[in-house]
Order: structure tokens, then C-alpha cells, then sequence
């Protein structure tokens, strides 16, 4: 319950604005509205042709924990006395061997968030699912949790719920301004209408871009069309529906059925598909046009095609309604949500299928409330979710861009991140011959270039363009203890010293791991991953403190290597290339000033040079030929990964995140009891009291050399007489060694191209995190074991003397 209730404001009554309403008046808050440019429950807009499909299992833990907490919550919700949540549970079936070796990960990423779910061989799948045809299939992932609602009747209940408790839920109100003033928004306008408030969430679906536009921000979603469409009655549903009347169902037990993009569900003796059409239009919501679109009957042929190739039935049947609706589409799939990194205050809750609503309005809900989002009260990690995580300034398109171009950076197909991930100048390096070539799955966005620049960064030198990263300057008479009370570790140390160090939320979860060099008396350097690390920064600013972010004006090139001495002796003077490990130095390299930052994420020798981004071609340039001569090549993003993961350099996100505090994620090292207050210190106190974590990072060396993980795999329990073998354990062992129950999850992968090794870095209890112990890992429903590593397998090496 909350004491002081801010005023908040809700742009958008469809079903995830109207969850979120209910979620904020259970905890107290009494100043809600709810505005909607059309009917209230989304009856006008894209929740009326939602076909509700409440589906768990994903590639994103966070999503399939929304969608299990979504579960949940309309488990309990009723109207008329009858339930809104139909368990019919869920089969995704595959017609091909590759597609069932994808639906096997997918039953991995299932176990590893605790889902239960089961491979079906062909006949089982049409046990499930009476309508499907068997000889079609070559096998099915079955979820029997999963479920379909009325997204319209279940926003109308949560909608009656929060107004009930206070809330004033107001319709066809277009907003035609929001307001703000000193970095926060302040009121919402609809015409002449003014709503004071001190936080709006935008849940306006594909017109957010709209809504945030008003508010002087961007959205980064794009407004796509999917088509829904139902058939005409059909005698064998009518069948089942009485049998299953019979029996005392209201309806017929029918699994939502999904094989290549196509789902289809049942609507008593109806059928309904959903799929995206054959081609994209482009649209343009304007502030009155309609969700739903005129429906185009060409485009759905082949979502109508490959339902028909599943279901015989339809074969005699015919569309008889069908729309085209408006929806909002994100790069990567996934929601848009938080507050935005630009403006104070203004949350976002776009591109939320109907299976994440009441999930995600539960975590946002808490995270307005408490500062922290959860659900059932333990913390979530939203960061893959977070409506800053598509930052304009981080996409490829920095100060380096022109050489990256020269160079052939190759960057991922699905175009979210135009970062290089390897470089076409490097294929003609012999270390290519020395990597392992991969098949399948595992060699989509992948070269043995990107092996072999990480083999040349340990054996010679490698460059790696930084500019994504955020750097910003705190500056004035209060900037160190400012910092000092926000971050772990001390920062007070003289002029010239470099701190890697964490900062924490209260409940001593970890918000972001900057690296802060003090330039001066009153001025320090801190570097972060993210421009929503920058806006955590700033919620805690105060007098006397300024804080400015020069990612744009700056560029940043890392340096590492055993030849990074070689590199710089003749383009830097001879004391700067022998500084001491963590020191912050300025100097010119061959011309070009730069901030140097003497660290290593990645276990080599190095530098960060910061420079100002005019400069920043003639920095590349200089470094690059000066370093020819050494071997030294310009690195792609996924050669830097597998550095940083040999290496033991936490990632953000599955491994940096409130969800864990420093000593889980094995940076308990950073935490300095001693400094005095700090954000989240009486919380990292109490849990040592307590005796420490439940659960612990490590690093897996995989058995099997050869094999490639993704992330996200199930860690599963060894018996005792295996556990602490040391011979590996053979790949897919035989029956009569029992499988143990899940106890951890993948967060990253790499093949350790120097050690020679498969790494893998998980979450495991920790009781399970003493090294030599071997746990098995499920890939793609194989069975592998691992051996918990004594440390990172490649050690930080020490400065190579100048």
C-alpha cells in the first residue's frame, strides 16, 4: 500500500491498460485514469480482434514468466459466475526434421523457466489434438498449461475491478498533448481537458509512436498488419463440443494449435487462424482510424493453406469472417516497456500481446510502485524488454561507421544491430583454418572469421569500436560523494585512478556495472552499458552535481592484446604505454588526444581510448597501421563476446540484473564494507547475514568440445555417484543414469577459441557451485554434461611491460 498516491494517467483502456489499472488500485493508488481515443475494454481497437492466446514458452525468460504470471491472474478471473480462462493447453507441431530439432530447444527453454511441457511423437500429437492429421507431423511440443480468453471481457472485468477501488476510466479522449516540465511529465491534454499527472503509461499499441511524439520522445515500434479469420460452422467440432457438453465441459478441449507462424484455436463449432499476412502493407494509424482493417483474402492464402495441411476438415470449409488488424511490431518481437530513458515519469507498455497483459501489469505495477519491477514478489529482470534497449546512438551508425564499411563489417540478418559482428578483411587470416566449421542453427549469423579475430586478439592485437557504449561526465563540488553513495566500491581515490564497480538498487540487486575514472578534484569519467544506465544515473542527481552524457560527442576504441605495447611504443610517450593497470591517463596517439582507461574485459593487456568523435577516423586509422605491422585486426562483436566470456566478464541483463546482487554474480569482491552508505548496502549486508545467495553464477566447461549453446538451456541434477566424477559423463548416456530435476539455466555460451573448450556460464544453487561439480545440460534434446569450472578459463593477464 502506498502512503502518498501519485496521479497517474493510462493512454490506452484495452487489455493491458485496463490490467495495469487493476494492478495499480490493489496497491493503494487511488488518483487513476484511464483514457482511450475509442470505446473502453479495447471493444473498438486491437484487443477486440486479439485472439487470445495465452502461449508460455519463448526464447526470452522474462516473456514466458509474464506469460505464466498472466496464466495465473486470469485463472482467477470470472464473469457471470463463468471462468475466463480456458486450460486448453497448446501443440506446435513440426513437418520437418529441422523445424522438430527447434520445437526440442523450445522444450528446453520450457524446463529451464519452469514450464511443463513434453515431445510427442506423431500419434501422440493427434491424440491431443483429435482434428490433426498424423501422417502430416513428424512430431509436437505439448503444453498442457497453456490457455485462450476474451481479451475484451477479461479487460472489461479488470477494468470494473479498478474502478471499483477509484479509478475513473474516461472514453473517446484523444490526447492531443502531454505536458512536461523540468525533465518530468506533468499532465495529459484531450482537447480542452487537462489530466495533472505524475506518471503517464502509453499502452496505446501501434499509435504509441503517436502518443510519444506528443511527449517529445521516441517510441521505436512500427504498426504491422496481422489477419485473424474464423470458418464457417463444422460438423466434427460440433461433435466433440456435445461429447465434451456431455462429459460437463462448456467447450471442446482443443489445444491452440501453431506449426510455422500459423496458430489456430477453436470458437466452439468454429475455427479461427491467425498468421501474418503474405505481404506487408505499410500503415499509418491516424488518431481516429480503426485496429481492424478491410480484410485481404489474397494474403491469407498460404496461413489458410498450411492450416488445411494440418486440419482435413478445413478442406471443405470457407472463411467466413475474417480482419486485417493493426498491431504494433517491434525489431526483435518483443514488448516495449519501463520508463523512458528521456523523459522522467513517462512509461511505456507497447507491443504486449494479450498472452503477457496481466503479467507485465503486475511487474510494471510494482515497478512504479516500489521501484522494482516483480511478480509474485520476486524481482524480474525486464532489461531485454526495456523501451530503451534500441538506442538510436548505439546501432551501428557511430563515428567508426565509415571504416567498418571499408573493412566489410557483416552485421546480424535480422538488422535490430548494425554493430559489426565480424569483418569480411579478415577472412584471408590463417587462424581461420584453426576454427571448428559449424552446421545448422549454429551457423546463422556466423563466420570462423569471428574465431579466428578472437585467436588473433590472444596471440597478437585487436581493435574493437566501443562507441555504443554510454560515457558520461560528473562534474562539481559534490560529483564525488554523489558517487560515492550511489555506487559499491570507492570511488574517493586520487585524480588518475580507475574503479570498475556496481551500482545497486535498494533490495541490492545489481542496476548497472560502470567503470569510473576520476580526472580531476571535482570532475570523474563513468562509463555504462546503456543510455537507461544514464537515466539512473540521473534519478539520483542533486545540487551540485552535473551530469553529462557525451556518448554522441566521444568515440571509443578498446585495445587489447599481448602486442598492445608494441602498437602504441612510438605513437604515445613511454610512460603512458607502462601505466599501471587501472589508471585513467591523457595523452596523444600519433596525433589524436585521447582519454586512455588501462582495463581489460576480455583478460589481455589494453586500453580504452576515448576521443572526441571528429577525431575518431584518424584514431582508427592511426592505431590500425601503426599496428599492421604486429598483427594487430579490427575485432567483431562476436569475437568480443567469447573474449569477454573466456575471460569472465558478466552479461547484462541474464547475468547482471536486480534479479541478483554482487555476490550471486560473483562480484562480491567490488563491494567495500567499509566506505560508508551506499544504495543497497544494508540489503548485501543482511544477505551475508543470512548466508548469502540461493543461487550462483559459474562457468561450465561442456564434455564435448565441439558442441555450440545458445543460452537458455536447462541445467538438470546429476546423481550423487556421477556428480563428482571426474571422467565426463558420455553424451546422451544411457537409461539407467536418471535424470535429476532442473536446477539452473544457461544465461551465455562460447566456444573458447584459445582454450579449445565449449563455455558456458549458468545459474546453479549454491550448494552446486564448488568446482569440479558436473551437472547436465539439455541442448535441443541431447543430453550433456559439464563440470563446473575453478575460475574463468582464461585468466586476466598482467600488463605487458613497454
Amino acid at each position: 500500500m502506498v502512503s502518498t498516491s501519485p496521479r497517474i494517467v493510462i493512454i490506452g483502456a484495452g487489455v493491458v491498460g485496463c490490467a495495469l489499472a487493476d494492478q495499480l488500485t490493489r496497491r493503494g493508488h487511488r488518483a487513476v485514469t484511464v483514457l482511450d481515443r475509442g470505446s473502453l475494454y479495447g471493444a473498438a481497437g486491437a484487443t477486440a480482434h486479439d485472439p487470445g492466446l495465452v502461449l508460455q514458452v519463448s526464447s526470452s525468460r522474462a516473456t514466458s514468466r509474464l506469460a505464466s504470471a498472466t496464466l495465473r491472474a486470469y485463472a482467477g478471473l470470472r464473469e457471470d459466475g463463468l471462468p475466463l480462462l480456458t486450460r486448453s493447453g497448446s501443440l506446435e507441431v513440426a513437418t520437418t526434421p529441422d523445424r522438430l530439432d527447434e520445437l526440442r530447444r523450445r522444450h528446453g527453454w520450457a524446463a529451464a523457466a519452469g514450464i511443463d511441457s513434453r515431445i510427442l511423437e506423431p500419434g501422440e500429437s493427434a491424440t491431443v489434438h483429435p482434428l490433426l492429421d498424423a501422417d502430416r507431423v513428424v512430431g509436437g511440443l505439448h503444453v498442457r498449461g497453456d490457455g485462450t480468453v476474451d481479451p475484451v471481457a477479461v479487460a472489461r472485468v479488470q477494468a470494473g475491478a479498478a474502478a471499483a477501488r477509484g479509478a475513473v476510466l474516461l472514453e473517446h479522449r484523444t490526447v492531443t498533448r502531454v505536458e512536461r516540465a523540468g525533465g518530468r511529465v506533468t499532465a495529459v491534454h484531450c482537447g480542452d481537458e487537462r489530466h495533472p499527472a505524475d506518471v503517464v503509461v502509453c499502452c496505446a499499441g501501434a499509435w504509441s509512436p503517436a502518443v510519444g511524439a506528443l511527449a517529445g520522445v521516441g517510441i521505436p515500434l512500427t504498426p504491422v498488419v496481422r489477419q485473424y479469420a474464423t470458418t464457417d460452422a463444422l460438423g466434427p467440432l460440433e461433435t466433440i463440443h456435445a461429447l465434451e457438453a456431455a462429459s460437463g465441459r462448456a467447450d471442446p478441449a482443443l489445444p491452440v494449435l501453431g506449426s510455422a507462424g500459423v496458430r489456430v484455436r477453436a470458437h466452439r463449432h468454429r475455427i479461427g487462424i491467425g498468421a501474418a499476412p503474405a505481404r506487408q502493407r505499410g500503415v499509418e494509424p491516424g488518431p481516429t482510424s480503426p485496429a481492424g482493417l478491410r480484410f485481404t483474402p489474397d494474403d491469407f492464402d498460404d496461413a489458410w493453406d498450411a492450416a488445411a495441411d494440418l486440419l482435413p476438415l478445413l478442406g471443405d470449409s470457407k472463411v467466413a469472417e475474417g480482419t486485417d488488424v493493426v498491431v504494433a511490431g517491434t525489431p526483435d518481437g518483443r514488448p516495449l516497456v519501463g520508463e523512458h530513458p528521456d523523459l522522467a515519469g513517462f512509461w511505456t507498455a507497447a507491443a504486449v500481446r494479450t498472452a503477457h497483459s496481466a503479467g507485465l501489469a503486475e511487474a510494471l505495477a510494482e515497478w512504479i510502485t516500489t521501484g522494482r519491477p516483480s511478480l509474485g514478489g520476486q524481482p524480474i529482470d525486464l532489461s531485454g524488454l526495456h523501451v530503451g534497449r534500441f538506442d538510436p546512438d548505439a546501432t551501428g551508425t557511430g563515428p567508426f561507421r565509415s571504416r567498418h564499411v571499408e573493412l566489410r563489417a557483416v552485421s546480424g540478418a535480422d538488422g535490430t544491430d548494425r554493430r559489426p559482428l565480424w569483418f569480411g578483411a579478415n577472412g584471408a587470416l590463417p587462424e581461420v583454418c584453426e576454427v571448428p566449421r559449424r552446421e545448422g542453427r549454429a551457423a546463422r549469423d556466423w563466420s570462423p572469421v569471428a574465431g579466428a579475430e578472437a585467436l588473433v586478439v590472444r596471440r597478437a592485437a585487436g581493435m574493437v569500436d566501443l562507441s555504443a557504449e554510454r560515457r558520461v561526465e560528473v562534474t562539481g563540488p559534490h560529483a564525488a560523494e554523489f558517487l560515492q553513495r550511489l555506487v559499491c566500491s570507492d570511488v574517493d581515490g586520487p585524480a588518475g585512478h580507475v574503479v570498475e564497480t556496481l551500482m545497486l538498487d535498494a533490495d541490492g540487486g545489481v542496476l548497472a556495472a560502470p567503470t569510473v575514472a576520476r580526472l580531476g578534484p571535482q570532475r570523474f569519467l563513468v562509463v555504462l552499458a546503456e543510455r537507461r544506465d544514464v537515466a539512473a544515473l540521473r534519478r539520483y542527481a542533486r545540487t551540485g552535481v552535473e551530469i553529462t552524457d557525451v556518448s554522441t560527442t566521444t568515440a571509443c576504441l578498446g585495445l587489447w592484446g599481448p602486442a598492445v605495447g608494441e602498437v602504441l611504443r612510438g605513437l604515445s610517450p613511454d610512460d603512458v604505454v607502462r601505466s599501471e593497470p587501472l589508471r585513467v591517463v591523457r595523452f596523444v596517439v600519433g596525433g589524436v588526444p585521447v582519454t586512455g582507461l588501462r582495463i581489460s574485459r576480455i583478460g589481455e593487456d589494453g586500453w580504452e581510448l576515448v576521443c572526441a568523435a571528429a577525431d575518431a577516423e584518424r584514431l582508427w586509422d592511426t592505431v590500425h597501421a601503426a599496428g599492421a605491422r604486429y598483427g594487430l585486426v579490427p575485432v567483431g562483436r562476436l569475437a568480443f563476446d567469447a573474449l569477454r566470456i573466456e575471460a569472465g566478464d558478466p552479461t547484462r541483463g541474464s547475468e547482471l540484473s536486480a534479479e541478483h546482487g554482487p555476490d550471486a554474480v560473483g562480484l562480491g569482491a567490488l563491494v567495500d564494507p567499509g566506505k560508508g552508505p551506499f544504495v543497497g548496502r544494508a540489503a548485501v549486508h543482511a544477505l551475508r547475514a543470512a548466508g548469502g545467495p540461493a543461487e550462483t553464477l559459474v562457468t561450465l566447461v561442456v564434455d564435448r568440445p565441439g558442441v555450440v549453446l545458445c543460452g537458455q538451456e536447462p541445467v538438470y541434477d546429476l546423481p550423487e555417484s556421477r556428480r563428482y566424477s571426474r571422467d565426463p559423463v558420455p553424451m546422451d548416456p544411457p537409461p539407467d543414469l536418471r535424470r535429476g530435476p532442473v536446477i539452473g539455466r544457461v544465461t551465455v555460451a562460447a566456444t573458447g577459441h584459445s582454450t579449445g573448450t565449449s563455455i558456458a556460464r549458468a545459474w546453479v544453487p549454491a550448494e552446486r557451485a564448488v568446482p569440479g561439480t558436473r551437472v547436465e545440460i539439455e541442448l535441443s534434446g541431447h543430453r550433456l554434461t559439464a563440470a563446473v569450472a575453478v575460475g574463468p578459463p582464461h585468466h586476466v593477464s598482467s600488463p605487458v611491460p613497454g
